[in-house]
């Protein structure tokens, strides 16, 4: 059976063979077997990338420091994205991470209270989207696992501080940095970029205004805007007084480019509850392998209700799936 590998795949097998550190290769193999179709054809890859992950965990040995600091700077992807937050100093993402997620960060007036990656799960509708906060990023200590960690996720927030007048400085300091470890921030609609070594690529973001209702802020938002609004989305969010702050969830939704798929088992009323979270362009096979392993197989065929669609007419293997379908398999 051919393996029909996606291009999502093909980009994550590129990552892994440019990764400069074992930290980056473990979060480019995680990628891997997350996006490989799951059938029989890519049963013995999938076995291959397994012995690679645990190989290369196997060398955090518990008995080396070094190698327990390394494993508390994995951040193992989960719910419906992974989505992570950038920034200078005080920019306040811990604070966003607060409001936005179930995580209790310490938060300070001072720089650098997160020293590893502490991630929180944000509710939208009916699904849980991980928002995972970085160290900050400055020109003097910026490790590279931080910025492995921000390539490898689904989408970026690049928080900056609006109720600073050198805000327009530390936006351009923080982007500076990630671009001298290749790594760039774009727009939704941007093809991924890569320089001459082959190790430059865009991660989509959003460039969120905190502080918005800080005095003077309004101003240094449109600047902010005139700056980068063709380069990103900019959002203008206050953590105090909650301005922005459901339009961004909305927005980071739209931006991960998921669909939720609601499964029902013939004659009995769909599971609304717990949809399946997947990538836009997702097939009725592809969910059928996602459900089970067997199923794509054994699959007769579907019936779907949606949005558009004439309820339980039946669709075949190639039909690409859409945001709160009804899926019946048949097998």
């Amino acid at each position: 059976m051919p393996a029909n590998l996606t291009p999502q795949y093909h980009e994550a097998e590129e990552k892994y063979k440019q990764a400069q550190t074992p930290q980056e290769q473990l979060l480019a193999l995680e990628d891997m077997l997350r996006i490989i179709p799951k059938h029989k054809g890519t049963s013995k890859l999938q076995a291959e990338i397994k012995q690679k992950i645990s190989k290369l965990k196997t060398r955090e040995d518990p008995a080396h420091p070094q190698s327990k600091r390394n494993a508390l700077r994995i951040v193992e992807k989960e719910g419906g994205g992974q989505v992570v937050l950038l920034g200078a100093p005080n920019a306040g993402k811990s604070s966003l991470l607060a409001h936005l997620t179930n995580a209790h960060p310490e938060i300070g007036e001072y720089p650098f209270t997160t020293h590893l990656p502490l991630p929180g799960m944000m509710e939208y509708e009916d699904i849980n989207i991980q928002i995972v906060d970085l160290p900050p990023i400055t020109e003097e200590f910026t490790e590279g696992w931080v910025v492995a960690i921000a390539r490898s996720a689904d989408m970026a927030l690049l928080v900056v501080d609006v109720g600073s007048d050198a805000v327009l400085d530390e936006a351009e300091s923080v982007l500076a940095v990630l671009e001298k470890f290749r790594l760039a921030l774009k727009g939704p609609d941007e093809t991924p970029v890569r320089d001459e070594t082959g190790l430059l690529r865009s991660q989509k973001a959003i460039l969120v205004a905190n502080k918005i209702d800080a005095p003077e802020a309004e101003s240094r938002l449109e600047i902010i805007r005139d700056a980068y609004g063709d380069v990103m989305p900019v959002i203008g969010v206050s953590t105090v007084s909650g301005i922005g702050l459901e339009r961004l969830k909305r927005d980071i939704f739209t931006m991960l480019r998921v669909v939720r798929v609601y499964t029902k088992i013939p004659g009995k009323p769909a599971d609304m509850k717990s949809p399946y979270v997947l990538p836009h362009g997702t097939t009725v096979e592809e969910l059928a392998t996602t459900v089970h392993k067997d199923f794509a197989q054994k699959l007769r065929f579907a019936r779907i209700w949606g949005e558009g669609q004439h309820d339980g007419i039946m669709v075949s293997r190639e039909h690409i799936l859409e945001d709160r379908d009804v899926i019946e398999l048949h097998v």
